[in-house]
């Protein structure tokens, strides 16, 4: 089994911004996996789904961005899910816009949801999948730039990057890690 958890904010006035691409990512993994409907459970909206035989837990988190570890830990703790079962989608600064990458381990670089995930589950060790917002228009604090609704010029190129994210999950799940790597991170 996977626990695969998109980052975001819950409530409507979040739901277009740069900082919920990991909640628009997992909507469309939960698409393409036909599932219908999240139930609140573990501080998050989650679902069940299967792909091919694997089973996988599909999280999004309903703390606040900075508090996402208490949702993942609470749901990897009671679905007995490992690290190295993991994978975090999560939106990015430091990457072009529309760009995507995975990791298998790392720092948070910065990001607030990836600092509280690594704090409550204590390691590291669990693969990411970037969604790259840009910095190209930051002029100010990074908060304000990552809480913007998504201009209209990025629009298209970050909703296919989050049905590229989407592929990339299913890619880590069939294939291996390294394999999506090498097609995904070129």
């Amino acid at each position: 089994m996977y626990l695969v958890a998109g980052l975001g904010n819950p409530g409507a006035e979040y739901a277009k911004t740069r900082h919920n691409l990991g909640f628009w990512a997992v909507d469309e993994l939960a698409v393409r996996l036909g599932v219908k409907n999240f139930k609140a459970k573990h501080r998050a909206l989650l679902a069940e789904a299967k792909l091919g035989a694997t089973g996988l837990i599909i999280l999004k988190p309903q703390t606040f961005m900075n508090e996402s570890g208490l949702a993942v830990q609470a749901a990897s703790a009671w679905h007995k899910i490992a690290p190295d079962r993991l994978i975090v989608i999560y939106d990015d600064v430091d990457l072009e816009v529309g760009q995507i990458r995975i990791r298998e381990k790392g720092s948070a670089g910065g990001h607030h949801g990836m600092e509280s995930i690594i704090a409550h589950l204590g390691t590291t060790e669990f693969a990411r999948v970037r969604i790259g917002i840009g910095r190209d228009s930051l002029t100010g604090d990074v908060s304000d730039y990552v809480l913007q609704p998504v201009p209209a010029a990025q629009r298209a190129a970050l909703q296919q990057a989050a049905v590229t994210a989407a592929e990339a999950v299913e890619q880590i799940i069939a294939r291996g890690l390294p394999a999506a790597m090498s097609q995904f991170n070129g």
